[in-house]
C-alpha cells in the first residue's frame, strides 16, 4: 500500500513538474521568442521635452529595450512635442515617437505625400490639459484669459495644437486676445505669477515637471468644462479625439486637495513607418507592453498601457511588426 502511495506521489510530482515547465515555457515565449536572436541596429526615438512625460518615458524604454534587444542602440532626440514627432517620423528623421492623436490626424489631414508611410504600433496612455494659474489669480475659467499672458506651448507641440482650439471655443483670439508665449513644461512653471499669468500642458498625470513645483510652490487648476469641450468638439477635424473627462484628485493631491479638475483628453500613441523592420517593430512591442509595471513605477501614466486597448491607434493603420505580436498573444 505504501510503495503504491509512493508511485502515485511521483507520478503526480512529475506531472506538476512538468506542467510547470510548459507554463514557464509559455510565459517566457509572451515575454521573449525563444531561440531567436534579438535584432540589432540603431533606431532614432523623438521624445519630447526634457521635463516632459514623453521624455522620461522614452529614457525607461531604452532602459527595458536593452535588456531585450542588448546590440540595438536607441538615439533618443528631444523635440517641441507630438506635431514636430509625427513630421520627425514620416519623413524618416526619427523611426519611433509617441504623439496625441489629434496630431496624427491633423498631420494626416495636411495632404502631404509622407502620411501614408505613418504606422500605429500602440495606444499606450491618455495626456490631460491642464491649464495651470498662481494660487491667487482671478482667471477661474478659459474666457478669463483674455488679455493676460499665456503660454501655449511650443510651435509644433501637441499642446500649441490643443491650447489654440480650446481658447477659440471660448471665443479668444490666441494671435490677438491674448499675449501668447512659447513656454513648455520646462520653462512655464517658473514664469507663472510674475512673467506668465497662466500656462497650459498637455500631458499624461502626474507629469513630473509640475509634481516638483507642487512640491515648493502652489498653483491651481483651472477647469475646462463639458460645455467648452463639446465647443471644441463642434470645431470638427481632428477635434473628435478629444474627451471630456475629469483629473483625477490623485494627480497631484498637493494641490487639488482632493478635488477632480474637469479637463479634456486625448490617447497617445506609439508610432513609426511602414517601412520599418517587422521582426524589429514586432520586439519593440513586446518590450512595450510586458515592461508596463515597470516602466509605470517611474511614469505612473504608463500604468495604463494594456493589451486589450494597445491594438486601437486610431488614426494610423497597426505596423504589420505590431500586429505579429497581438496575433501572438491573442487567447
Amino acid at each position: 500500500m505504501f510503495k503504491a502511495l509512493t508511485r502515485i506521489s511521483r507520478r503526480r510530482a512529475l506531472e506538476g513538474a512538468a506542467a510547470g515547465l510548459v507554463t514557464l515555457g509559455l510565459l517566457l515565449w509572451w515575454v521573449l521568442p525563444l531561440g531567436e536572436d534579438p535584432p540589432s541596429g540603431t533606431i532614432t526615438f523623438s521624445t519630447g521635452t526634457r521635463a516632459g512625460v514623453y521624455q522620461e518615458y522614452g529614457e525607461l524604454l531604452r532602459e527595458e529595450l536593452a535588456k531585450d534587444m542588448p546590440q540595438l542602440k536607441v538615439r533618443l532626440t528631444t523635440s517641441a512635442g507630438s506635431q514636430e514627432n509625427v513630421e520627425r517620423v514620416a519623413t524618416g528623421e526619427a523611426d519611433f515617437t509617441i504623439a496625441a492623436a489629434d496630431a496624427v490626424d491633423t498631420f494626416k489631414m495636411g495632404g502631404k505625400p509622407v502620411t501614408d508611410r505613418l504606422r500605429g504600433v500602440a495606444r499606450l496612455y491618455d495626456d490631460y490639459v491642464q491649464l495651470v494659474v498662481p494660487p491667487d489669480s482671478d482667471i477661474r475659467s478659459v474666457a478669463d484669459l483674455k488679455g493676460k499672458r499665456v503660454a501655449i506651448g511650443l510651435p509644433n507641440s501637441g499642446v500649441r495644437l490643443i491650447a489654440t482650439r480650446v481658447l477659440e471655443a471660448a471665443g479668444i483670439d490666441p494671435e490677438k486676445d491674448i499675449t501668447p508665449r512659447s513656454d513648455g513644461i520646462d520653462t512655464g512653471p517658473k514664469r507663472l505669477g510674475h512673467e506668465l499669468d497662466a500656462f497650459f500642458w498637455s500631458g499624461g498625470l502626474p507629469t513630473g515637471g509640475l509634481e516638483e513645483i507642487a512640491k515648493t510652490s502652489a498653483f491651481r487648476f483651472v477647469p475646462i468644462d463639458s460645455a467648452l469641450v463639446a465647443k471644441v468638439h463642434a470645431q470638427g477635424d481632428a477635434a473628435h479625439f478629444y474627451r471630456a473627462t475629469n483629473m483625477p484628485e490623485s494627480a497631484y493631491p498637493s494641490i487639488q486637495d482632493g478635488a477632480t479638475v474637469p479637463t479634456i483628453a486625448v490617447s497617445n500613441l506609439l508610432i513609426t513607418r511602414k517601412d520599418m523592420d517587422p521582426r524589429l517593430t514586432e520586439w519593440l512591442t513586446r518590450t512595450v507592453i510586458k515592461s508596463r509595471d515597470g516602466i509605470g513605477a517611474h511614469v505612473h501614466s504608463a500604468q495604463l498601457v494594456d493589451l486589450r486597448t494597445a491594438i486601437y491607434t486610431d488614426p494610423l493603420t497597426l505596423h504589420e511588426g505590431a500586429k505579429r505580436y497581438y496575433r501572438s498573444v491573442k487567447p
